[in-house]
């Protein structure tokens, strides 16, 4: 009885430490139709040669099958992370530490963010991810009649964004998007390696100065990081049940200052601090036409994990 002929695949030494999908024989097994049994397996391709693949699944078992038993395989993309795999809605939400006085309300689906002290548009605007919910235009009713000058934060492209465009709303301030940055810490941390300085000091926040929502069932730890007069920036932890997340922001360096590794120091200090407090993702948000820092930021191992945009009525 005939079956797939072994050895017609696009594999080779080639996707040795990639990620691949084998469809392979079972010797000695017959499969439900009668003919030859066989079984695909996913995971890191760890050697090829000497008449052997060895492949090492998930559960780290290195599994080794001979070439004469492989059907068919293919390399496939790396599985995504698991900060890759948060929803944007709650990477936003890990975003609601970095301001120690924000108190958020629901609007259905969405949250309406205000601070008295903070000038950012993301601590005083709502966060429009997904659909809100309510019945009609009430949610928009709702936005227009709480803020005073009405802000929007929508995922770029989304129905959300359609929707308020077509309601007449236009970008708030320039067409250029917000990018929503991650990392891992352990990657920041070895990319900054050297990037320290002496001078650098972390004031942390006292116990009324912790962020968190008005219940504040998200209150995390917050501080500040600074070398003189001349670099700051700050930085707040979020022990949210999904893992420690790590962000800062505020980062500014004295123009007569600058090409000295400042912003750098200021940031390992803040990566440090979040470290000592068992951190293990690390995010920033910045504007997608600020090329010189997404340069920077791509070399520190951040990648953009959703991009986002404000909208205010016309």
């Amino acid at each position: 009885m005939g079956g797939p002929a072994p050895g017609r695949h696009t594999l080779g030494p080639h996707v040795v430490g990639s990620r691949v999908v084998v469809r392979r024989l079972v010797p000695g097994e017959t499969g439900p139709s009668g003919g030859p049994a066989m079984t695909d397996l996913l995971g890191v391709c760890e050697a090829w040669g000497d008449g052997v693949c060895v492949v090492r699944p998930a559960d780290g078992v290195p599994v080794t099958i001979a070439l004469r038993d492989v059907v068919s395989g293919k390399p496939v993309p790396p599985r995504p992370s698991v900060r890759d795999r948060v929803p944007a809605r709650v990477a936003q939400e890990h975003g609601f530490a970095l301001f120690p006085d924000l108190v958020t309300e629901a609007l259905g689906g969405w949250v309406l963010r205000d601070s008295a002290t903070a000038t950012a548009r993301r601590a005083n605007s709502v966060l429009a991810f997904g659909a809100s919910g309510l019945d009609g235009d009430t949610d928009v009713d709702r936005v227009l009649a709480h803020y005073d000058r009405p802000i929007a934060a929508v995922l770029t492209g989304s129905p959300e964004h359609a929707r308020l465009t077509a309601l007449g709303w236009v970008p708030e301030s320039n067409e250029s998007d917000t990018l929503f940055q991650v990392a891992a810490l352990a990657q920041v941390s070895r990319a900054l390696r050297g990037a320290a300085h002496p001078d650098a000091e972390v004031h942390e926040a006292g116990p009324g100065e912790r962020a968190g929502d008005r219940s504040g069932e998200r209150a995390g730890d917050w501080a500040r990081v600074t070398i003189g007069d001349h670099a700051t920036a700050y930085a707040a932890l979020d022990p949210a049940p999904d893992g420690d997340w790590l962000g800062f922001g505020g980062l500014a360096v004295d123009p007569a200052q600058r090409r000295r590794g400042l912003g750098l120091a200021v940031v390992a200090a803040c990566v440090g601090w979040g470290a000592e407090r068992g951190a293990s993702t690390v995010f920033l948000q910045v504007l997608g036409d600020n090329a010189p820092a997404l340069a920077l930021y791509e070399r520190l191992g951040f990648r953009t994990h959703h991009r986002y945009r404000y909208l205010t009525p016309r």
